[in-house]
């Protein structure tokens, strides 16, 4: 824990945050509301961080801005916690009364 406390991390997921603006896997339409985790998406072992491996750990080629729920999915397999494409709406599709 100590190396994502440093002011050296700090500084590199601030410019991943606004590499990705903010979006869930850098889409741009994917803003993130709440915590914003950067996710290495080739895996980094704790000896990695021991050792510190700043190509492996700086590497901005390496991360990508998630939310939490992604970064569950990711993890755990479970796709019902992505986010789904939006529904196409049409006039008065929550107004079922109204005709034009």
């Amino acid at each position: 824990q100590t190396f994502y406390r440093s002011a050296e991390w700090r500084r590199f997921r601030r410019e991943i945050i606004i590499r990705d603006m903010g979006c869930d896997l850098g889409i741009d339409d994917r803003e993130i509301q709440g915590l914003i985790i950067i996710h290495h998406i080739n895996p980094i072992s704790i000896e990695d961080i021991i050792n510190r491996r700043l190509e492996l750990l700086l590497n901005p080629d390496n991360v990508i801005c998630v939310s939490d729920m992604t970064h569950k999915a990711i993890h755990y397999g479970d796709k019902s916690l992505l986010i789904i494409a939006p529904i196409a709406r049409t006039k008065f599709d929550t107004c079922p009364w109204r005709h034009n």
